[in-house]
């Protein structure tokens, strides 16, 4: 196991059988020795630093019925709402005052947030705070709509393909869903110049160790800036209710892969890390990560937004607790990035 991992650390890939052993075989012992390698690429690349996002959940309305979200269009036990532009722009107002410089807006597909609507909130941001990143996180659109969104102003896009075997993908979506268009939806926004971002849920329902190996071998190929992994959690008003929720050292073992093979990606310890350990965030700063997002979302709307059970979106996950985040990054020698953060392609 030893050996594997320097070679993956040395080569920065390995093959299909032999990340099937790792994912595998990998005991404790290996993903500590894992972990402190990506760490150290890591701070290679970015140093101590934790870049942080501002996350604005603009609404949980949704027209799609995936079988593992908890607001998918068939949930009818949940409050719904949508932020309004000006609502928006408060919530950039007091990030920008909180000294944030990127701001992700991340929302359900949903019909009423058409392109104009989409267009004026993001012309509106850039227009009244010039120097941050505006990161889309809006679900599959036309190129034609995602073209429309960059030149109003946007600079990246979040989109996770959650699997690349087409077997799986069918057993986590509604018929009226397509791998095919999700991929599509990726390569169109890299076309356009997007700062484009995918990833995976890590033990999502019927996922096995080839489905991982897959993905692995996509995001290799399509060398995304930006790759977001965590665990699945399930949600009790969805189909996957009684699922087991996915491991929390296979997601640290994946983020360490990922950090690994693309050591200059741009790459979130997620609020679901947060949500299924204490230090789940800290433990992925330490497996290689070098971002957060903490929460600008209105208080009173931050629980409606329920992907999934027990979601983290206070405290340390919340915008006005960056004292407590800051508090607990530099209890494992890390400190906050303000910057924009953008990612820079270096060719080795």
């Amino acid at each position: 196991m030893k050996k594997l991992i320097q070679r993956l650390h040395r080569e920065r890939t390995l093959s299909p059988d032999e990340f099937r052993i790792l994912i595998d075989e990998c005991n404790d012992d290996g993903l500590q020795l894992i972990n402190n390698i990506a760490k150290d690429e890591a701070q290679k690349h970015f140093g101590n630093n934790v870049l942080i996002r501002g996350l604005i959940e603009i609404g949980n309305c949704c027209s799609n019925d995936c079988y593992y979200c908890g607001i998918r269009r068939s949930n009818r036990n949940i409050e719904r709402y949508r932020l309004d532009r000006d609502t928006i722009m408060e919530c950039c107002k007091e990030g920008y005052k909180l000294g944030f410089r990127t701001i992700v807006m991340q929302g359900g597909e949903d019909k009423y947030m058409n392109d104009e609507r989409i267009v004026d909130i993001v012309s509106s941001i850039r227009s009244t705070y010039k120097d941050v990143a505006i990161t889309l996180s809006l679900g599959e659109k036309s190129a034609e709509s995602y073209k429309k969104f960059y030149d109003a102003g946007a600079n990246r896009y979040l989109l996770r393909h959650e699997t690349y075997n087409k077997k799986h993908y069918s057993k986590l979506h509604p018929e009226s869903m397509s791998l095919d268009n999700r991929i599509q939806c990726l390569y169109n926004l890299k076309e356009i110049g997007y700062q484009t971002g995918t990833g995976i849920m890590v033990g999502s329902p019927g996922q096995t160790t080839d489905n991982i190996v897959e993905d692995i071998l996509f995001i290799e190929k399509f060398k995304p800036q930006m790759i977001g992994i965590g665990p699945f959690i399930p949600h009790s008003d969805t189909p996957f209710a009684e699922y087991s929720m996915g491991s929390l050292n296979t997601t640290l073992l994946l983020l360490s892969i990922f950090r690994i093979m693309h050591p200059h990606a741009l790459i979130p310890s997620t609020t679901a890390l947060a949500s299924i350990a204490p230090d789940g965030r800290e433990r992925g700063i330490l497996a290689g990560a070098n971002v957060v997002m903490p929460n600008l979302s209105p208080y009173n709307q931050r629980k409606k937004y329920s992907l999934y059970n027990n979601k983290a979106s206070m405290g340390a996950e919340a915008a006005e607790g960056l004292a407590l985040l800051e508090q607990k990054l530099n209890s494992i020698g890390y400190n906050i990035d303000y910057s924009r953060g953008d990612f820079h392609e270096v060719r080795l």
